[in-house]
């Protein structure tokens, strides 16, 4: 056994040592450990664990693919800075945007089982992305499992959100789809600190505002001047203003417990 120990352990550093752009700053997961230390049990030498993963940054500008449908990734991708998009393509060109991802989120840790992805990773702004080999992720999973159990809750809760994506978009009239995605967009903003008063960061135009609803552009066009005339929300230029709290809640008709953000959840 301490032979295989050393064999790991030398395969590591010779893996270390070709990562040598690797980020060594912890604060390329400050968000990340904010967000799990809100979902799961995470203790001190946890976070030590996952401080202690190479990562590589790459700096992306809006629109560009970090992934896309049929690629065969080997390394995961934690978002730093920046909005990102899971989204699939019909056989006709048109959009489905199927969720959105923010600092401290890995959109494709389900890669390291799924060896083709099924979807495209798309940047909505300039983002600075992290990359994580997936030979360091499966070791630091196998040497504490804690940490395992927590990346795996992790794709549970990403699991959770697509089947309220599902209904939100098939059963909710469009306000009510608009103000959903909003109100969600907001409560996990507001776990990595990045909701000021009334006003936080949504940077999606409105094609984009459609395709995460299911509707054309000009109805989504429509759908934000609604709730702006109906003094529900404000769009500005990447960002959203809540004008009337109660209102957007009841329009959302929104109950958070998919989101899972206690640990006894």
């Amino acid at each position: 056994m301490l032979g295989t120990e050393k064999i790991r352990y030398s395969f590591l550093v010779i893996l270390l040592q070709r990562w040598s752009s690797a980020l060594t700053d912890e604060s390329i997961t400050n968000a990340l450990i904010a967000r799990l230390r809100t979902t799961s049990a995470l203790d001190d030498h946890d976070v030590q664990a996952v401080q202690s993963l190479p990562v590589v940054v790459k700096h992306y500008q809006p629109g560009q693919a970090i992934v896309r449908d049929g690629d065969r990734p080997a390394e995961c991708c934690l978002i730093s800075k920046g909005f990102c998009v899971r989204s699939k393509m019909t056989s006709n060109g048109r959009r489905q945007i199927l969720s959105i991802y923010i600092p401290g989120d890995i959109p494709d840790l389900q890669s390291l089982h799924l060896n083709v992805l099924d979807h495209d990773l798309i940047t909505l702004t300039e983002c600075t992305l992290g990359f994580i080999s997936h030979v360091f992720l499966r070791e630091i999973t196998r040497r504490r499992p804690n940490v395992a159990e927590i990346f795996w809750r992790d794709t549970l809760i990403d699991a959770a959100m697509f089947r309220d994506w599902i209904v939100n978009v098939g059963q909710r009239p469009a306000p009510s789809r608009l103000a959903h995605i909003v109100v969600e967009l907001r409560e996990r903003l507001k776990v990595i600190g990045q909701v000021q008063g009334a006003w936080f960061e949504m940077p999606l135009t409105q094609e984009q505002i459609g395709e995460a609803m299911g509707i054309t552009p000009v109805h989504a066009n429509r759908i934000v001047k609604q709730l702006r005339d109906d003094n529900v929300l404000e769009f500005h230029r990447g960002s959203v203003r809540v004008i009337d709290e109660q209102k957007l809640l009841e329009l959302a008709d929104f109950d958070g417990l998919y989101l899972h953000q206690r640990p006894s959840l």
